[in-house]
């Protein structure tokens, strides 16, 4: 299958990559660069270079394609709160410019890059397919929203949707030639790492007064890798007519801050220089995945511990001071 893969150069876009092309499938990216690596595009695979407000891109990318894996977008909470324009332009209305160009195309298929941030505060954990959706930042509510027209183009019989809901991504390509590379940072597992690694001062551990055991947020980590297989299966999901599906891609397993930081002193074999700052807005005290439908409906499970994503993740970050280097 020839599959465009929007945002294919980023982190978890990289990763996909190479899953599809570890299982036989054609792949072209589309990728401004803004957020992905040139280095982290494997050779043989076509970049468009653009985004998706450029049609001309837009077009010459998904020429011949019979499916779409959609990464690009904006993700970060704290970002999306302070500028929600932002999130929403990006994350919704060129999310339609992507939609009526694959109409035009006659692509009917798409794998959405989702988050569970759809879900807003639990009302219950592990959260299911079916728990309440009230999304409490920007960035949820617009990935929630791209949902709601997945639902319906498919309704008018336009498409074929899955959606996959992320918990908390993590880790780096077990062969150490993908890692992750954001500018700036904003995730705990690679910030604990530079801070044991001595490139930064410390961790801030955002609020520790939460309803948890230890006061910190819980999360879901499923290995990078692991998410990204998981992509290959959704597509062969939609491929046997899918309409429109939405999946929970994590362990079943959650983990505090404080619990990151120990997994993180252990694979460093030092502890991990914190502090405690106030609570960041938009976080959830906790977010922890029921991923029964995944394994049942796409043959999902996740195997990787968190032992096992940090220390993946801990190796690439040592051996990669730079990350990619200069982006572009």
């Amino acid at each position: 299958m020839k599959v465009l893969v929007t945002g294919g150069a980023g982190y978890i876009g990289s990763h996909a990559v190479r899953e599809l092309r570890d299982s036989g499938h054609d792949v072209t990216i589309l990728d401004d660069l803004s957020a992905g690596h040139r280095a982290a595009v494997p050779a043989g695979v076509t970049l468009v270079e653009g985004d998706l407000g450029d049609a001309d891109a837009l077009s010459r990318a998904l020429a011949g394609a019979d499916a779409v894996l959609h990464f690009a977008g904006l993700l970060s909470v704290g970002q999306s709160v302070k500028d929600p324009a932002s999130y929403y332009h990006v994350n919704v209305s060129k999310g339609l410019a992507l939609l009526n160009a694959m109409r035009a195309h006659g692509v009917g298929r798409i794998v959405f890059s989702s988050t569970c941030a759809v879900y807003g505060v639990p009302v219950r954990v592990p959260m299911d397919e079916e728990h309440p959706k009230d999304p409490i930042n920007p960035y949820g509510a617009s990935k929630l929203t791209f949902e709601r027209v997945l639902l319906d183009y498919s309704r008018a019989g336009w498409l074929r949707a899955v959606a996959l809901r992320y918990f908390n991504a993590a880790g780096c390509h077990p062969d150490g030639s993908l890692g992750e590379h954001h500018d700036p940072e904003e995730h705990v597992i690679p910030l604990a790492i530079d801070a044991v690694l001595g490139r930064r001062p410390g961790l801030t551990i955002y609020g520790e007064d939460y309803e948890t055991p230890d006061g910190t947020c819980i999360r879901d980590y499923i290995h990078v890798q692991e998410l990204a297989r998981a992509h290959v299966l959704a597509l062969a999901a939609v491929d046997r007519n899918e309409a429109c599906q939405a999946y929970n891609l994590g362990t079943g397993t959650g983990y505090s801050v404080r619990q990151v930081i120990d997994a993180v002193g252990r694979v460093a074999g030092q502890p991990v220089p914190a502090q405690v700052g106030p609570r960041r807005p938009g976080d959830p005290p906790q977010l922890v995945a029921a991923p029964a439908k995944a394994k049942q409906r796409l043959g999902f499970e996740t195997t990787m511990g968190l032992d096992a994503i940090v220390d993946s993740a801990f190796r690439w970050r040592r051996d990669h001071p730079a990350g990619y280097g200069r982006r572009g």
